[in-house]
């Protein structure tokens, strides 16, 4: 049976469902596009002075104008510009690096279950434990003391808080390595491709090429254009992030991001054109900084390009080796350093310094925290139930677009589900907020919901795609010519083998949206509380052991999806067996 007769039944039924799921890409491009250009065209406007809520209709440049003279201003852009480009780099080379060392080798699955735990704990939460681990009081400086260091007493440290953003660069790297990582794994694991360069990198060995060596020579050419769009998005989220610099970073002043917030949040109303002048100065450095990334790959092919071929098989791999062993076991280490020092401030009663552990633990900050947080707790669950649901919705209608018309989504429509991770969202939340507050500014809840959609619906989309596309189609083909319509086939047919990946990406969006901060703070109004929003605020201000409550808290929601996820396939796989 050839796939031309058998994929008649399924193009030709053309029922209500056949009509949704070939409109479904055109709606994907609209709720991805429309807010994010609406968005920036809501900050651009009132950067430019129209802003007729405060009764300005003539365009100017005082928002420029009050942006230039702010006191610090020079020092924003250079912490903004240096932490996102230092922390990308230094994640990327980490990443290379441990791929180099342990390509072919057991030890690369075994590192990525060490750190695959760490995507699922929001930038909030990882920003406080390893905010808790270099503090002057922290773990690092308890297990130094006083032997070490000869402290009886906290010193005054410069971390967090410097003023050079080098806790931010600390905070970004550790927590995007993990990230960069498992995209390449996940590359990897594609049958064809991870084959052949296994087998490459197996053959350059055997001609004596170090395996260092072998790796930059023969697999990375081929990987990275599968790592580019992933690690600008990474570049894009660090040099406009707010989380992270607002717990880690300095306050006077402090990034640019974390400023414009600061501004927009404020009473008078008057600083949002300074807010929306400000809003496109960190798009343009975000996208200065994209250019710059590109720049270098060209720089760097065009002075490397020699080395590919030169037939050097060494330079130097055995010490490489042992750096990256190092620096690897020093990431896992500090990581876990930074959990257990956590859990240690959440549970601790007295803990003086520099004892390393407290005289005792109680539980009583985290009954006083569940006291309070039912209402941030169902705030949280219900946004990314609601927003999750939907994003897994339209995804596998776009996804299965794809199959009904035997082809896949355009390459603009592919980049379009980048664009709300390229472009900095502190860049057109402000004007999508403005244009919910107009059109709508008593749904809190809907407009908190649809922003978060933004963010989780190309995450659920890139983590479905690939196990939908590589479905037999055959099953397909026979349930179509059997007579089943295309929805059966959909429902009864494809659905139930993808049981597994929808459970995962379903986990990834909840994570997704349980983490976000900034698109709830600003869309919500205030209004809406959650267990990031609350995080944060305890973060910087509350008692150590009540952020260290929420940051676990925090943490501990994305963890039990992601546990669900994996244990109901097999449960229900165990019972169709039996």
């Amino acid at each position: 049976m050839s796939p031309e007769n058998t994929q008649s039944p399924l193009r030709d039924h053309r029922d209500l469902f056949t009509r949704l799921v070939t409109f479904s890409p055109k709606f994907l491009l609209a709720i991805l596009i429309l807010p994010v250009l609406g968005g920036l065209l809501g900050v651009l406007l009132p950067a430019f002075g129209w802003t007729p809520a405060l009764k300005q209709t003539a365009f100017s440049l005082q928002g420029f104008d009050a942006l230039w003279q702010t006191p610090g201003i020079v020092k924003m852009i250079t912490l903004s510009i240096t932490t996102g480009l230092i922390s990308t780099l230094l994640a990327f080379v980490m990443t290379l690096m441990i791929l180099a060392a342990f390509f072919n080798s057991p030890w690369l699955n075994r590192i990525q279950r060490l750190l695959s735990p760490i995507l699922v704990i929001p930038h909030a939460a990882a920003a406080i434990a390893v905010g808790f681990l270099i503090a002057p009081s922290g773990m690092i400086s308890r297990l130094l003391s006083p032997w070490l260091t000869g402290w009886d007493l906290a010193p005054n440290g410069l971390f967090p808080h410097d003023a050079f953003g080098l806790s931010i660069i600390l905070g970004l790297t550790l927590k995007e390595l993990p990230f960069l990582l498992l995209v390449a794994l996940g590359a990897l694991a594609q049958p064809e491709l991870g084959k052949t360069l296994r087998q490459q990198h197996k053959v350059a060995i055997n001609l004596g090429y170090c395996p260092m060596t072998a790796f930059f020579k023969v697999t990375l050419p081929s990987l990275y254009p599968l790592l580019r769009l992933p690690t600008l998005a990474v570049l894009a989220y660090a040099s406009a992030s707010v989380e992270m610099p607002l717990i880690l970073g300095p306050n006077t002043p402090p990034t640019l991001a974390v400023a414009i917030m600061n501004w927009f949040s404020d009473v008078d109303l008057n600083l949002r054109i300074k807010a929306s002048a400000g809003a496109l100065l960190q798009l343009s450095i975000t996208g200065g900084l994209l250019v710059l990334w590109l720049g270098g790959e060209k720089l760097i092919k065009a002075l490397f390009r020699h080395s590919l071929t030169n037939g050097e098989r060494e330079y130097g791999g055995f010490y490489w080796q042992k750096i990256t062993i190092v620096l690897t076991a020093f990431i896992i280490g500090f990581i876990v350093l930074s959990l257990v020092g956590l859990i240690m401030w959440s549970l601790a009663g007295f803990w003086r310094f520099p004892a390393a552990i407290p005289d005792q633990f109680v539980l009583s900050h985290f009954k006083s925290a569940l006291m309070h947080m039912s209402n941030p707790l169902l705030n949280t669950l219900s946004i990314g139930l609601v927003t999750t649901l939907f994003a897994i919705t339209i995804t596998l209608l776009c996804l299965e677009s794809e199959q009904l018309n035997d082809k896949k989504i355009s390459r603009f429509t592919r980049f379009i589900i980048y664009l709300p991770l390229l472009v900095p969202s502190i860049a057109f939340l402000f004007g999508l907020v403005w244009l919910q507050q107009l059109t709508n500014n008593q749904a809190a809840f809907f407009n908190v919901a649809t922003t978060h959609l933004l963010f989780v619906l190309p995450y659920v989309f890139l983590s479905l795609a690939s196990s939908y596309r590589q479905l037999d189609p055959r099953f397909a083909y026979v349930a179509a010519s059997l007579g089943a319509t295309p929805q059966k086939v959909f429902f009864q047919v494809k659905l139930p083998q993808l049981f597994a990946p929808i459970l995962i990406a379903t986990a990834l969006g909840l994570a997704i949206s349980f983490g976000q901060y900034l698109p709830t703070l600003l869309a919500g109004g205030g209004r809406i509380d959650t267990i990031t929003t609350e995080a944060v605020a305890f973060a910087n201000g509350a008692s150590r052991r009540t952020s260290a409550v929420y940051a676990l808290i925090q943490m501990a929601l994305p963890l039990i999806g992601f546990i669900v996820a994996w244990i109901l396939p097999k449960y229900f796989f165990k019972r169709a067996r039996t």
